[in-house]
Formats: structure tokens, sequence, C-alpha cells
């Protein structure tokens, strides 16, 4: 008979997927139902996709993946059809689009959130599963359905927790370069792909770094070497004239378009471009968003095999740190763009959609980092102390009208005493607990423990002992009174001891 140990499996998470509770979920439902209403506000209905979509229709639209099915977690149904977790909500939305297009309003207004999943290497602050909010506009090319996600994406995001100064939404178009390499005479796509990657780094490389790739190429500080574009030199000298309108912040919109045309070279596609921004801008300008809000910046290029025309991306302005204090950067908190292609890939012809996403829990993150997560932090209920099985009724009757008021609360249903029960009160952030032992009922009284105020005062004690024989925020009300003094502390009311 075998005396070996049966093994036990080790408790841990798949990496790149986190286990979240309280503060963290709780903000980001409220955060999700804030911008919900602002989405549903400007007229846009909710949708709601399933979380597999066939391989073949999310396609090759995943950013910068060279293989049709990289970065998706698949399986193979018993049809033999390979079917994968969504990587975003646009490409779902493509698909309901194109095989529903006959019955749906026109132009389709949607917005939808929930988790998308992406098979990529996990890293700090980069998950394999993570939530999205997206609001997308299917069936209009006008620049003004460019305009009004836009405007909606900025009072989201005010709706969010962020003031109007505390995030600025970046445009451009994507045909500025298209033009440009036209002109230029550069139509090899690695040509075009590098240069726009290289673009992208612009923020960070400055333009010195931008020129060696959109050249021969560029050794950085670790010593890796980068191949670069190897563009004419007339077009990357183009490229650095309308370059320089983005790093002058004082710029109107105006007056960037103006010193983008300035630079020349763009051609025809170039030209319809700056056509479609001042549109933009004038739709914008209608609707009342400031130009601090809302800034045109050519070096925004995104999704490189992904949009056609207008690309937005939303950036923090707000100073951050991490739990130990230090500077961080989260710079982008959503984006979105114009992506004409994206349904034709059903149909065979072109329909034009503009829209903006956002990553729920980056942008979580990033208002907590910045200070602005107190007012989502978890409440837990309040907490019904228990003495003795005798007076079982007692506890379940004040737990019951506190419920009935409205009130969050829980009845303690472990076997620990009164001081384990505190404790627990405690960490389950709860604002007060009840105590009715058995002198209390017998008087017709009952004893509300405000911790919140403990806690308040407790921060700052130096004396424990003082502490003690003060008892803050600790009453001894008559039972009747027992939902009147709760709420005050749970509205934050707080009355003398």
């Amino acid at each position: 008979m075998s005396t070996d140990t049966p093994s036990r499996p080790e408790a841990r998470n798949p990496r790149g997927f986190a286990d979240r509770r309280g503060a963290d979920l709780t903000a980001e439902r409220r955060l999700v139902a804030r911008v919900s209403e602002v989405y549903e506000r400007w007229g846009f209905e909710p949708l709601e996709t399933g979380a597999f979509e066939y391989a073949d229709a999310l396609g090759k639209f995943l950013p910068d993946a060279d293989r049709p099915n990289e970065g998706v977690f698949a399986l193979q149904d018993d049809d033999d059809q390979w079917m994968a977790l969504r990587y975003d909500l646009t490409a779902p939305l493509a698909r309901f689009a194109a095989q529903g297009w006959e019955t749906l309003p026109k132009p389709f207004r949607r917005y939808a959130f929930g988790p998308v999943w992406r098979n990529e290497k996990p890293g700090p602050g980069r998950f394999r599963e993570f939530v999205q909010c997206d609001a997308d506009t299917v069936g209009s090319d006008r620049p003004e359905a460019d305009a009004e996600i836009i405007a909606m994406a900025c009072e989201g995001l005010q709706a969010a927790g962020l003031d109007a100064d505390q995030a600025v939404v970046r445009v451009s178009n994507r045909k500025l370069f298209d033009g440009l390499f036209d002109a230029g005479g550069v139509t090899d796509p690695r040509q075009r792909l590098t240069a726009l990657r290289a673009i992208d780094k612009f923020d960070r490389l400055g333009w010195e770094g931008v020129s060696a790739l959109l050249g021969e190429g560029r050794l950085d500080e670790s010593g890796d070497y980068t191949r670069g574009a190897d563009l004419p030199i007339g077009v990357a000298a183009t490229i650095e004239a309308f370059l320089a309108s983005a790093g002058d912040a004082a710029l109107s919109r105006t007056a960037t378009l103006e010193a983008v045309a300035r630079a020349g070279g763009l051609g025809a596609i170039g030209e319809a471009a700056l056509e479609e921004l001042a549109a933009i801008d004038r739709a914008l300008v209608s609707m009342r968003v400031s130009e601090d809000a809302v800034r045109f910046d050519p070096t925004i290029v995104r999704g490189l095999e992904y949009y056609t025309g207008a690309v937005f991306e939303a950036e923090l302005l707000l100073d951050t740190t991490d739990d130990r204090g230090r500077a961080v950067r989260f710079g982008s908190i959503g984006g979105g763009g114009r992506y004409d292609d994206l349904v034709a890939r059903f149909t065979g012809e072109r329909l034009p959609a503009t829209g903006f996403s956002f990553g729920v829990s980056r942008l979580a993150s990033a208002l907590k980092a910045a200070g602005r997560g107190a007012a989502d932090s978890v409440r837990g209920p309040v907490v019904v102390i228990v003495f003795s099985d005798a007076d079982m009724q007692h506890y379940l009757d004040a737990v019951s009208e506190l419920r009935n008021a409205g009130i969050a609360a829980e009845l303690y249903l472990g076997r620990a005493g009164m001081k384990a029960q505190m404790k627990y009160a405690d960490r389950r952030g709860a604002p007060a607990a009840v105590i009715l032992g058995g002198d209390e009922i017998a008087a017709g009284q009952v004893t509300v423990k405000d911790l919140d105020a403990g806690r308040a005062l407790a921060a700052g004690v130096t004396d424990n002992e003082a502490w003690k024989s003060e008892r803050p925020g600790q009453r001894v009300v008559a039972r009747a009174e027992l939902v009147a003094a709760v709420r005050a502390i749970v509205e934050g009311v707080h009355t003398a001891s």
C-alpha cells in the first residue's frame, strides 16, 4: 500500500491574469457607469457581444501583428473551425455590423465595455486580460462624426474624475503621412511602416533620434541597433518641418494646421487630410470644445495597420506616483480614430467607421496614482456584533432594520469573540459597529461605535491609553434610534461622544 502523500496543486495565478477585489473593482465599475451615462446621453446604445469570435473574423488587425492569429487565445471547435477570445471590442463590432447591417439604424452608434484577452508576454502593468470601454459610429464618413467622438471622449474623461485641464486629446490624420510618402515616391511598405514607427517615438527620442531612424538607423543606449527607413532626404526634411509644430503647445488647432501646410510636400492626399482636420476643428469649436482639451499633433500615428484617417490619443496631464511615492508617467490613457476598412473584410465594400477606446483598469489606476481614488474607496457594511446565540433574534432584527433603511449591513457569522469581531469590522472598512450586549438589550439601548472617527483619530494618536479612555465616536442611544445614529455616521455627520 502506497504511503505517498497526495500532491496538492500550488495556489497561483496564471501569468498576466490578476485577481481584483474591493476598491479596485468598485472604482472600475463606477468609472464605467459614469462614462456609460455620458455615452447614452450622446445617443449611443449599449451592445454586448460574446467573448469568442471566429479567428478569421478577428483577422490580422491585432496591432502590428504579422500573422493573422498571433496574439490571441484560440481553440478549435468540434466543427473544426477555429475561434479565439476577442482581443478588443472593435473587431466584434465590425462582424456584428456586417452581419446585421440591413436591419441596423444607419449610422449605427454603439458603446460597449467588457474584458478582452491578448496572448502576449505579460509584464508590469501589462496583462493578458483587461477591461476596455469603446464608443463607435459605423456608417458615417463625415468629419463631424470624428469630432463628436472626440468631444464625447473629453466629456467621458471628465465624468470619470478628470478636470478639463487634467487630460488632453491629441488629434492627427494618418493620411498626412500617406500623402507625404506618395509625393516623395516612398512606395515600399517596409519603409513606410519603419518611418511611422520612428515618428511614433518622437516624444521619447526627440528629432535627433527620429531623424536617425528615418535614415540609416540608430544605435540605442543598450548597444542594440535598429535599422532605419532610409527615406529620401527631402521627405525626411518635410517630416522635420511639420513635426516642429508638435512641440509648440501654444499653437492653436488652426495655427498647427497652417504650420503643417507651410511645410509642403504633402500631395493631394495630405492636403485632403488637412481639410478633414479643419472640418473637425470647426465642429469642435461649434461644440465649445476648448483648445486646451483637444490639440492637433502630427506626431500621433497609432495602430499602424489599423487606422485609415483621423487618429486621436488621450494623454493624462496629472502628476502621478506609485505606491512608494515615486513619480510615474502614464501618458496615453485612451485613443481611437477612423477605420474605414474593418467592416469591408466581411462585405467587400468600404464602410466608414470611427471610435474611441480606453482601458478601464488603466484609467482607474491612473486616477488612483493621481490621488483621485479616494472617492472610490470601498466602505464596507455596518457590522452587527454577536455575543450570544440566545440573543440572535435581536441581532437579526437590527441588521434587517438597517438593510430596510437602505444601509449596507451584515451580521457577523463567525465564532470569534468581540475583539476579533471589531478587528474584522475594521478590515472590512465598516463605517460603524453595532453592539447589542445583554446590558444594552435589557435597557432598550444600543451602542454604536463610529469606526470612521476612530480610524481618523487613531491616525494622529500619540498616547494610546488616552485614546482608549476617550472612546472616540462611541455612543449609547435608545434602541429606536439605531437607524438614525448609524445613518449619521454613514453620511459623515459626526456627533459628540
